[in-house]
Parts: structure tokens; C-alpha cells; sequence
């Protein structure tokens, strides 16, 4: 039997002061209070609270956003047009009840309390029955499914995003309630501007733990901190165009317009700021479940309007196109990262000229055609992507080889950065991997790379930017803020005393030069090794020219001999002198294909690492053991002696 809720408690709530969220670690522990109680509430995995825990916040910030982009407006004496109005806002049905003396204003929470008045359920049944349906039909018409045209595009987008959520999760309303207090403190204007809230902060957290699990957490997700190197070495401008084939959760469209709007500086015309957030930012992304999320996290960051499309990039079958009619053929900039080891199919292989299971080859030959070519004087569009060594090394399969040969042929791949080993170990992937930055329009000259790989990194001591040698804005840090790990080694060498350390944010602007090469990184010439290839290629194509000339008359003769009914022994000596050049043929071939083919491992394999040689003579090895014995006895007599004084 349902009891009747004391109705004294809930109308004597008032809403509390918003808690200062002013370090990231203090939203981590802010949002896992959440997630515990959504734990205990039905939703146990993070498969299951991410998508919940998605809708709640967005509602959340979104009101938080409407309040204040009304406010703007009526200071200016504008109009303001909210998305959303009575009883649908987070103010009216999520915010914990408070008066509001002196004025006709409804009071915040004045549909919560309501509901509670009336019993048990009608929380529940507000939600599923009128909130939600009235959310989906600003995407799409509940009667025809076709999409509403009465709705503004952000309305669209909130549908979208709300699509998904067919019914509260949550089994209890009093775990709810208490969900939507601790939601209710996140406010946009108590949460420190360096660490202001995104939705792509909490999933960083929670992609991690689903990445932990082997629940392929990491296929949605990348390193922050990565992503943040990669965008400052690409550097975005505003006007142009960013795209990304498989954007996950949206990261690298959210860190690219931080990026893009940070350097704008404080008063941006209104025009350029329009642009920046409804024409700039393009993504796709196949992920039922990571697709609202990312609408909802580039909302969140001030991207109006996302123009995501939701379906399989590779096979370019839509699941919805609805956010992405304005999207340009080609783009300017490309950021992403595919996903690590995936398999496609025929119905995705056969859209590409180079056909492969390989989803990270695929997405390769994808930007290539998606880059913008030069025009009017205009370089053409560049990339930043993230690729495992093995499609970097591999030579031994067609597809691999035709794809890098048409990325350097068609794209000037200026630079590649080998990660450590560890950088995605913390998202459930243990691959190594490499950053690589191409141009489109310029023949491949010279690639200059710089390794990082010798930093051990992993879930308790992850790559940040710092390792790339920018500050937050994209500035060179200064040496005493670099990293220990990444300078140690080389400070102790007698010969760097004095000098700079050379970062890659450094070093990037003389990339090219022989002034960007140091102990880390180094310049291949890459059209003397093409030359060189070419040249070593020679005398085996030579041979097989030859041998391919000497088969066509012993062919004619063979021909002749069965022809005229020779004797066996004569046909069959012929036909074995055939089959020795033929396989001599097929060596020499093999030999110039395996040259030409080597030129095209990419793999960073850093000439200019130091060995650290130990000079001592053995007696003087065994000296110091004995030292370290006695060092270690010593230290446990000390340690006995402090139990036995006990």
C-alpha cells in the first residue's frame, strides 16, 4: 500500500546554494555521489547510467542557460524565445521547491512540488506520460514521424537528443528526487572558469571505468589531454570548418571550438560567434548510445546547433541526417580518432578504391576525399589524426601500402608524433599509437617526428598537455613546467646544460629544418628515400623486363614442338626452362614490390636516442651488490630493533 508523502517535508525544501565546483577533481567526487545512487536505482553499469545520468544534466545546464540567455536579452530589451517553456523546464518539474517572495514569478519548483502533493507515481507519470513525449515530438511529429516544422533547429536538437530516453530508469522516485537535487547544484555560474562543467569531463570518468570493464569504453573515447595537444598543434581558425568522421562523445569538436573562441579574445563580432557555433563544427557518429551523448556534450559547450549525423560513415548509410543538411562536401580541418582494430564489411569496403577490413585504412581513404583541395591561393584542408603503429609499419597487404602511397602523394604529412605506449591503456586499449598531421594539395618532401614513446605513462600517471610543451593557451611552457619524466634523462647530459629543452610545441614551427631535429626528433627525407627506392628497384625490374623477353620464345617454341607432336623429353625440358623463369620472374617482382612497398613503412624509430652504457668492470658490479646487501641488512637490524623496543 502506497503511503501518502509528507507534503510539510518536501514544501518546506528550499533550494540550496549552489556548491563552488572549482577543480576537476571535486566534480569527479560530485558526480560519483550520483552515480551511486543511480547504482542502487537500476542502473548498475555505466552502459546503463551514462545515458541517464546524459538527459538529466543536459535538462539541467540547458535550463541554466535559457535562464541566463533570457536575462541577456531583456538587460539589451530583446525578445527571448526559449526551447523550452512551463511545465517542460528543469526549474519547473526537477528544481526542489523554493518561494519566491515579492514577485509574480512562478516559484522554481512549483511543478515538483505539485506532483509530490499528489502522491506517489506522478513523478514518474509526468515524466514518461508528458515530459518526454512533448521533448521527442520537437524532433519529430508523434503521429507522422515526420519532422516538425514548427520546431527551431535547437528545439530539433533537444529532440534528438531525447530520442532515446523512452522512460525514467531511475526505479525509485525518492532516489530520483535525490538525483535531481545533487543535479540541481551543478550551476553554471558557481563552477570555476578553468574547470568549467561539460559533459565531457564526467564521461572522461565514466568511459574510463566502461573501458576498464572491456566494454569497449575507449572506442568512444580519447584522452582529453591528447586531444588538446593535437588541436594546438593544428591550430583551428575561426572561419574555417571542422569535421569528425567518427566523433565519439565529441571531443575534439568541443576542445576545437574552446580552442577557436579562447582566441577570438572577449568581444567577437556577433556575425563571426553565429558562425562559430551553427556553421562551423560538423561530426558523425554510428553509436546509438554515444550519439545523443555527443549532441548533449557540444550543447553544453556553446555549439547551438551540432550538425551531427547519425549512421555508418563508412558505408554512408544515415540512421538520421537530419542536423547535418548544411554540411559542406569537404572541410578544412579534420581531428579524429578511429576506432582501434575494428572490422568492416563488403557493403563498407567496396565505397573505397583500396578495399580492406581495416576500419582505420577505411576512415584514412575517407578523410583524404573529405579534405579540402587548395584554392585561390588557400592551402588545403589539414588533418590531425590518431592511427595504431601497425597501420604505420604494415606493408604486407595491398590496401595498407595504396593508402599511405595516396596520403603522401596527395597530402604533405609534415609530422608524426609516436605516443606512449600507455596512453589509451587507461580507456581499455593497450595498442601503441602515433599522431599524424597531413596537408592536402602538396606531394610529400620531408616528415619530421617526434618520440615521445619513452615516457611510461598509465592509469595513475597519464599523458597531459604539458608533455607536448603547451600551456593551456597553446603557449611554449617554460622548462621548469615541463615534466619531469618527459626532461630527466636528457637534463642529466653534460652537453644540454644551459639549453632549452626541445619540446615539440618547441620545436614545430622549424619542423622541416634541421633546426627542429634534437635528441627526440629527426627529418626523413622522404623523396630522396622514394629516389633511393626507385634506384634499388631498378635492377630487379631490369630482370624481370629480361626474363619476361627471354619467355616469349621459348612460349612460340613450346607451342611449336607440342604443335608438331615432338618428342616428350624436348617439350618437357622447354617447359621446365619456363617455369624456372617464371619463378624467376615472380622473385625479381617480389623483390622490387617488397622495396617499393618498405618505402611506406611510416613506424617513428628515433636515430638520435642515446644508449646508456655501463662502463663498470664486473668486480666493480659486484662491489655495488654487495653494497646494497649490506645497505638492505642494515636497514631491517634497524627495523627489527624499533618492534623489539615495542
Amino acid at each position: 500500500m502506497n503511503s501518502k508523502p509528507d507534503k510539510t517535508i518536501e514544501t518546506a525544501k528550499k533550494t540550496k546554494t549552489p556548491k563552488a565546483i572549482a577543480s576537476t577533481q571535486s566534480l569527479s567526487s560530485f558526480v560519483k555521489a550520483i552515480c551511486d545512487v543511480m547504482r542502487r536505482s537500476n542502473c548498475a553499469s555505466a552502459l546503463q547510467y551514462v545515458p541517464e545520468l546524459t538527459w538529466i544534466l543536459f535538462l539541467r545546464i540547458l535550463d541554466a542557460q535559457e535562464q541566463k540567455a533570457r536575462e541577456e536579452a531583456e538587460a539589451l530589451g530583446n525578445d527571448y524565445a526559449p526551447a523550452l517553456t512551463a511545465p517542460y523546464r528543469w526549474q519547473d518539474w526537477a528544481a526542489p521547491f523554493a518561494d519566491k517572495e515579492d514577485t509574480e514569478e512562478q516559484a522554481v519548483g512549483w511543478k515538483r512540488k505539485q506532483l509530490y502533493a499528489a502522491g506517489d507515481g506522478k513523478l514518474f507519470e509526468f515524466i514518461n506520460n508528458e515530459l518526454l513525449p512533448h521533448l521527442h515530438s520537437l524532433d519529430a511529429d508523434p503521429d507522422t514521424q515526420l519532422p516538425n516544422s514548427n520546431a527551431s533547429r535547437k528545439q530539433r536538437v533537444i529532440g534528438r537528443i531525447m530520442t532515446a530516453v523512452e522512460k525514467v530508469r531511475v526505479d525509485s522516485e525518492t532516489n530520483l528526487r535525490d538525483i535531481l537535487d545533487k543535479v540541481h547544484e551543478i550551476h553554471i555560474d558557481h563552477i570555476d572558469d578553468t574547470h568549467f562543467f561539460t559533459l565531457s569531463q564526467v564521461y572522461e570518468d565514466l568511459l574510463l571505468k566502461m573501458g576498464e570493464k572491456n566494454s569497449d569504453g575507449g572506442q568512444f573515447f580519447t584522452p582529453r589531454e591528447v586531444i588538446r595537444g593535437m588541436v594546438h598543434i593544428l591550430d583551428p581558425q575561426a572561419g574555417e570548418t571542422v569535421y569528425d568522421p567518427c566523433c565519439g562523445t565529441g571531443g575534439f569538436l568541443a576542445v576545437a571550438f574552446e580552442h577557436i573562441n579562447r582566441n577570438l579574445g572577449n568581444a567577437p563580432a556577433s556575425t563571426v560567434l553565429d558562425t562559430l557555433k551553427h556553421d562551423t563544427f560538423f561530426g558523425r557518429e554510428k553509436e546509438n548510445l554515444v550519439f545523443p551523448i555527443a549532441l548533449a556534450n557540444l550543447i553544453l559547450h556553446g555549439i547551438d546547433q551540432p550538425n551531427l549525423w547519425h549512421g555508418n560513415t563508412l558505408t554512408n548509410r544515415p540512421t538520421y541526417a537530419g542536423l547535418f543538411e548544411q554540411a559542406p562536401l569537404t572541410f578544412d580541418v579534420i581531428l579524429t580518432n578511429p576506432p582501434f582494430g575494428g572490422k568492416e564489411g563488403t557493403d563498407a569496403q567496396k565505397n573505397y578504391s583500396f578495399e580492406t577490413s581495416s576500419t582505420q585504412v577505411l576512415f584514412l581513404q575517407h578523410i583524404l576525399a573529405d579534405l579540402k583541395m587548395p584554392m585561390d591561393g588557400k592551402a588545403g584542408g589539414r588533418c590531425g589524426i590518431v592511427l595504431d603503429e601497425g597501420l604505420l609499419f604494415r606493408t604486407n597487404e595491398s590496401a595498407f601500402v595504396e593508402t599511405k602511397r595516396k596520403l603522401v602523394d596527395e597530402c604533405d604529412l609534415w609530422c608524426i608524433v609516436s605516443l606512449p605506449g600507455g596512453v589509451f591503456s587507461t580507456a581499455g586499449a593497450g595498442v601503441k599509437t602515433n599522431l599524424l598531421f597531413f596537408t592536402k594539395g602538396k606531394k610529400t618532401e620531408r616528415i619530421w617526428y617526434y618520440d615521445l614513446s619513452q615516457i611510461k605513462v598509465g592509469k595513475k600517471t597519464p599523458t597531459t598537455l604539458a608533455y607536448f610543451g603547451f600551456d593551456k593557451q597553446g603557449g611554449i611552457l617554460d622548462d621548469a613546467d615541463l615534466p619531469r619524466p618527459l626532461t630527466a634523462d636528457w637534463l642529466e647530459q653534460e652537453d644540454n646544460q644551459g639549453k632549452p629543452f626541445p619540446s615539440i610545441a618547441r620545436l614545430l614551427g622549424k619542423h622541416g629544418t634541421s633546426e627542429a631535429d634534437s635528441d627526440f626528433s629527426w627529418t626523413v627525407d622522404f623523396t630522396a628515400r622514394r629516389a633511393k627506392a626507385q634506384a634499388d628497384m631498378l635492377p630487379f625490374l631490369e630482370e624481370v623486363k629480361n626474363l619476361t623477353e627471354a619467355l616469349l620464345p621459348l612460349k612460340e617454341n613450346l607451342k611449336a614442338l607440342k604443335k608438331d607432336k615432338a618428342d616428350k623429353e624436348k617439350i618437357s625440358a622447354i617447359e621446365e626452362a619456363i617455369k624456372a623463369k617464371e619463378k624467376a620472374v615472380r622473385e625479381a617482382q617480389t623483390k622490387a614490390t617488397d622495396i617499393d612497398a618498405a618505402v611506406y613503412d611510416l613506424k617513428a624509430v628515433n636515430p638520435n636516442v642515446k644508449a646508456i652504457v655501463d662502463t663498470r668492470t664486473v668486480l666493480e658490479i659486484i662491489d655495488n651488490i654487495n653494497l646494497q646487501g649490506q645497505i638492505a641488512a642494515m636497514a631491517m637490524n634497524n627495523l627489527r630493533g624499533l618492534l623489539v623496543e615495542e
